[in-house]
């Protein structure tokens, strides 16, 4: 066990965990932060997906010792009251069906709005292969990705 240190949605955080405890499990189990899904546990499915420094990343793969000083956000930290463009436009869109994957959707999803602004159909594709929805919701998942991109 080590005292590791984190910066979780803007706050500082210290848990005592074995460094190479996956992160995902540090957020779900030790920060009740649950919104981050377990979907396959070797990064192919997206559910676990956060942003670490802005960048999506699987959280289910990453050894909680080598995220350092980075910045982890979660679904829980992307907006506070789930306002952020890419909420909205799931919700405008009815993207969910059973839920499971959505946190990964939006958090991939954000992360390349915030990269390219104005994402191209293959873009779109590119960057959100490999997020997983069992419920088959892709067109509704890229025509809410085209809204929130419209979105000033």
């Amino acid at each position: 066990m080590a005292t590791i240190n984190l910066n979780v949605n803007g706050k500082k955080q210290s848990v005592d965990v074995d460094p190479k405890t996956p992160l995902l499990w540090v957020l779900r189990e030790h920060l009740n932060l649950v919104g981050t899904k377990y979907g396959c546990g070797i990064a192919q499915c997206g559910s676990c997906t956060i942003h670490l420094d802005g960048v999506a990343v699987r959280s289910c793969s990453l050894p909680v010792s080598a995220v350092g000083e980075k910045k982890i956000t979660t679904i829980e930290g992307l907006s506070e009251n789930g306002d952020h463009p890419v909420q909205q436009a799931w919700l405008e869109h009815d993207v969910p069906q059973c839920g499971y994957c959505q946190a990964g959707q939006i958090m991939t999803a954000a992360a390349l709005l915030k990269t390219n602004p104005n994402p191209s159909d293959e873009q779109i594709d590119v960057a959100m292969n490999g997020n997983l929805c069992r419920c088959g919701t892709y067109l509704r998942i890229k025509a809410a990705i085209k809204s929130a991109a419209s979105q000033p």
